[in-house]
């Protein structure tokens, strides 16, 4: 057995992957064991035949509490060593989860329950969605540690709330509720503790039963958006629609809508 594998729980069905973060001790805090096993299992993804979509949660408390700040103290774990020996661990180590979470050609939603502070809020923000239990916490609480965000949270946030909502997020590491996640835009939607899971569940499943090859353009579309001036968009926008109006799915679904529209009447 992998040492990594009791970290991470994994469950495929009906074209979701569900991968649970499960190192409760620790409030599935980021070390290098989590890393791992997290990113091994989103670079897997993407092989997988029929995937649809892939949902983060947690089965503790927390969702994650970011870096580990025993490791911290003792220097042990990602902080062993020199300035140079840290800064290869965030990228050959670290970064490989926030390349991981860009790489997935399927949308990705987080279920936030608990705490998301520090790197476990910039995980969040990699997905594409996020979805709330009514108690969640969360900041990008950093400074409290005289820290940045080293694995690119500041460039998820700043496209997610704007420059200056952003700075002020990082400057003051204040935690704000589920609640003023919702009008931020930092989650899209907030629901009782308890039916988080099914709620989340239930998102997947509505994205999984979408047109595959469609959907999987589409979140790319969405998500470079943000990267690409007008005319590239446009030209990524056209590209992209030539292929689906040229397409089997398309056609499908087309001849269907018809049928079905012609058998109301």
């Amino acid at each position: 057995m992998d040492v990594t594998e009791h970290l991470l729980n994994e469950e495929l069905a009906e074209g979701v992957l569900t991968l649970s973060l499960n190192a409760h001790e620790t409030g599935n805090a980021l070390d290098l064991a989590m890393t791992e096993a997290l990113s091994g299992a989103l670079e897997r993804a993407n092989a997988i035949p029929g995937l649809r979509c892939v949902l983060l949660r947690s089965t503790g408390r927390h969702f994650c509490t970011g870096g580990n700040v025993k490791d911290m103290d003792s220097g042990s774990d990602l902080m062993h060593g020199g300035t140079a020996e840290v800064r290869d661990r965030l990228r050959l180590g670290l970064h490989r989860l926030t390349r991981a979470l860009r790489a997935l050609e399927v949308p990705s939603i987080a279920a936030v329950n608990g705490a998301a502070v520090g790197a476990g809020f910039d995980i969040t923000l990699m997905c594409d969605l996020r979805i709330a239990g009514e108690h969640a916490r969360f900041a990008e609480s950093f400074l409290r540690l005289g820290l940045v965000s080293g694995i690119g949270g500041a460039w998820f946030l700043t496209r997610l709330v704007g420059p200056a909502k952003a700075m002020e997020l990082t400057l003051t590491s204040e935690f704000f509720d589920a609640s003023t996640a919702l009008e931020l835009g930092v989650v899209s939607r907030v629901v009782p503790d308890d039916r988080l899971d099914d709620e989340a569940r239930a998102l997947a499943a509505r994205i999984a039963a979408g047109p595959p090859t469609a959907t999987r353009m589409a979140t790319q579309l969405v998500r470079q958006s943000a990267e690409l001036s007008l005319p590239a968009a446009l030209e990524q926008a056209a590209a992209l629609q030539a292929l689906l109006l040229s397409g089997a799915e398309h056609k499908e679904l087309v001849h269907r809508f018809l049928a079905d529209r012609s058998a109301s009447r």
